[in-house]
């Protein structure tokens, strides 16, 4: 099976950007949190697999979502080859649950450089669960997230998930699993 480029959607937090890396990474420099390890976030929801005050947890995320430049938010291994690749024969598609765009278009601008991604197409829904919608307005047929909820609801929209493997996303569904960047190449290029 080859999937289009074009027809392929992507979610960014957890499957482009490293969001578990910067999390990690900003509770150590700016909470003095040690020893959280990226394998410890088993649920989606982080406050419920670590313990670590939510107040904390959501002022880590929220500088994250705000300011993903100044808080040298890095591409997971591959994203930015990849999606450069994909970007050569037609243009991207990103649909986010975050609730504003500009902080994440300058950051994909950044990594992917202005030819790459000036063609494409963002959406910031602001809600996991509005992302279905949009994906079909958009004539994508396959998706690419990390969060297991919103892979199963486009599954039951007639739309084909990929789950990008993520440790929260592990044992919560039978839906196909894409280890990383390379695989989804692998799709679009056999």
């Amino acid at each position: 099976m080859r999937i289009q480029p074009g027809r392929l959607g992507f979610d960014i937090d957890g499957v482009v950007a490293d969001t578990v890396e910067a999390f990690i990474r900003l509770a150590r420099e700016d909470h003095g949190l040690v020893g959280i390890e990226a394998d410890q976030i088993t649920d989606f929801m982080v406050e419920d697999c670590l313990d670590v005050d939510p107040g904390i947890i959501q002022a880590i995320f929220q500088r994250i979502l705000d300011e993903p430049l100044a808080v040298a938010l890095k591409p997971i291994s591959q994203a930015r080859e990849v999606l450069t690749a994909l970007a050569a024969d037609a243009p991207l598609t990103f649909i986010t649950a975050r609730a504003e765009a500009d902080p994440i278009a300058a950051w994909l601008e950044t990594v992917l450089g202005p030819a790459a991604f000036r063609p494409a197409r963002l959406v910031a829904t602001g809600d996991h669960d509005a992302k279905t919608a949009h994906i079909k307005d958009m004539g994508l047929t396959h998706f690419v997230d990390d969060r297991a909820e919103t892979c199963l609801a486009l599954r039951a929209a007639g739309i084909r998930p990929l789950v990008f493997d993520q440790p929260w996303n592990r044992g919560r569904h039978d839906l196909p699993v894409v280890t990383g960047w390379p695989a989804i190449h692998a799709l679009c290029y056999p």
